[in-house]
């Protein structure tokens, strides 16, 4: 299914769940003008064609303790596959890394990283990300605040 085979009932329902993941298929059906049956069908496909890719809380990282969030970006030193490869096996396993993106630019790698503080983001940086990981170079940002969180995908109805 490409972007282009969505109506806009489709569109609305993305929006609408995207906004408000624990809302019923009655009050899903009514908001976007539907019958319960239609729109659990058009759910339903919508989850099997892989747009709708999972359902998840969204969890406040202070009230975890989790109150650093840094955004480090990582050069490699070596780019050939079997490096790169380690590397992506490895942040996979980090739990202070909640996203990674490969880069284009001066640098391989964004992390998104949450920590508890700075003695935290500390020893993950030299017992874990400069330790072996194959880095030779990283940078980090601290958040001061965020101004916009990230609330999901722009679903133009």
């Amino acid at each position: 299914m490409t972007a282009t085979t969505f109506d806009r009932t489709d569109r609305r329902l993305l929006a609408v769940l995207q906004a408000e993941g624990r809302i019923s298929n009655a009050e899903l059906a009514a908001r976007v003008q539907l019958s319960p049956s239609a729109c659990l069908r058009r759910v339903q496909r919508l989850e099997q064609v892989g747009v709708i890719a999972g359902y998840r809380a969204e969890l406040d990282a202070a009230a975890l303790g989790l109150d650093l969030t840094a955004f480090v970006r990582v050069q490699l030193a070596r780019h050939d596959r079997d490096s790169v490869e380690r590397f992506a096996s490895q942040v996979a396993d980090w739990d202070e890394v909640i996203a990674c993106h490969a880069l284009t630019g001066d640098m391989d790698y964004l992390l998104h990283v949450v920590v508890a503080d700075l003695e935290h983001f500390s020893r993950f940086l030299l017992d874990r990300l400069l330790n072996d990981a194959g880095v030779a170079d990283v940078n980090s940002s601290f958040v001061l605040r965020t101004v916009k969180p990230l609330r999901g995908l722009p679903v133009k109805a």
